[in-house]
């Protein structure tokens, strides 16, 4: 229930984002973020908000675990559209978490995933990527390091 509490707190975030997605650029934006998370229900639930300053726009995650499932579900919104994107849904396992959903991407149906790695106390990584072949191959387009901000 506690997975992400290593999550918890203010952090800075290098983000790197591929200029166009699912037309095999190699084209990536570097950017700047800070976020901070901020766990309830004893850690099955949790949310954070990360603001793009050079971008114009900040973000939300809510994530909320399922006790019988034992799994968590995680949904984005964003300033710049204010819709909660259909969540993508995992667990931890083997110091990895492992996210999966189904979204669109334009008018393209994508199967998401989100990864978690790299957890210590001071530092994390997540990733998405989309696959359009039923998860046969993926493309990684955003990659967020996590570094813990002093606070």
């Amino acid at each position: 229930m506690g997975d992400f509490d290593f999550l918890t707190g203010s952090w800075t975030v290098a983000n790197r984002m591929r200029a166009k997605w699912l037309v095999s650029s190699d084209d990536w934006n570097e950017f700047p973020a800070t976020s901070r998370c901020v766990p309830f229900l004893d850690g099955a639930a949790n949310t954070d908000e990360i603001a793009f300053p050079t971008r114009g726009y900040t973000g939300l995650t809510f994530r909320l675990f399922d006790q019988d499932r034992k799994e968590w579900s995680i949904w984005w919104v964003d300033s710049r559209r204010g819709v909660l994107t259909p969540p993508v849904a995992g667990r931890f396992a083997a110091g990895v978490g492992t996210f999966y959903g189904d979204d669109t991407h334009g008018e393209v149906p994508v199967r998401v995933r989100y990864l978690w790695s790299r957890m210590t106390p001071t530092s994390a990584r997540w990733e998405q990527a989309f696959s359009t072949d039923g998860e046969r191959t993926w493309e990684t387009n955003w990659i967020m390091d996590f570094t813990r901000a002093v606070e």
